[in-house]
C-alpha cells in the first residue's frame, strides 16, 4: 500500500502517483494603520492541501475504473482518512479537484495512458491544532 483514502488504497493494481505534493499555511490578517505598517495577528492555521499527479497505464498498471471511484467518492462530499504506507495519519479529506488527460489512443478509442492529478483539502483540525503548538526540534 502507498497510500489510503477511506477505504481506497493506491497501489500498484488501482492508481500510481508520481509525487505528493503538499502545501499547508498559516492565517496573518492585517488591519490597516494610517501613517504606519498594516498590523497583524496570528489567527491560526489555513488550508492544507495534497495533490497526487500520477500516470495510469491500464493494461499495465492501475485500472480505469479507479478514476471513477475516486470520483464516486468526491461526489458524496464526505472527508476520508489519509494515511501512508508508514501508517503516518495526515488527517481528513475530502476530494476537490481530479484532473485526467487521456494520452495515445488506440483505434477504438482506448488511451493508453492518463495522466491524473488528485487534489485533497483537509477538513479536520485534529492534527492542525497539534502541528501549531509544537516547538520545531
Amino acid at each position: 500500500m502507498l497510500l489510503a483514502l477511506g477505504m481506497f488504497v493506491f497501489g500498484m493494481d488501482s492508481l500510481v502517483y508520481n509525487q505528493i505534493q503538499r502545501r499547508r499555511s498559516w492565517r496573518h490578517p492585517t488591519n490597516d494603520r494610517v501613517g504606519a505598517r498594516p498590523a497583524g495577528q496570528f489567527a491560526g492555521p489555513g488550508e492544507d492541501v495534497i495533490t497526487l499527479p500520477g500516470v495510469l497505464a491500464p493494461g499495465l498498471t492501475g485500472r480505469r475504473e479507479a478514476l471513477d471511484e475516486l470520483a464516486s467518492m468526491a461526489a458524496l462530499g464526505e472527508a476520508h482518512t489519509l494515511v501512508d504506507g508508514d501508517g503516518e495519519h495526515f488527517g481528513a479529506y475530502v476530494i476537490t479537484d481530479l484532473d485526467e488527460t487521456r494520452r495515445h489512443i488506440t483505434i477504438d478509442s482506448q488511451p493508453r495512458l492518463i495522466d491524473f492529478t488528485l487534489t485533497l483539502k483537509r477538513m479536520d483540525d485534529d492534527v492542525a491544532a497539534q502541528d501549531a503548538t509544537e516547538a520545531p526540534q
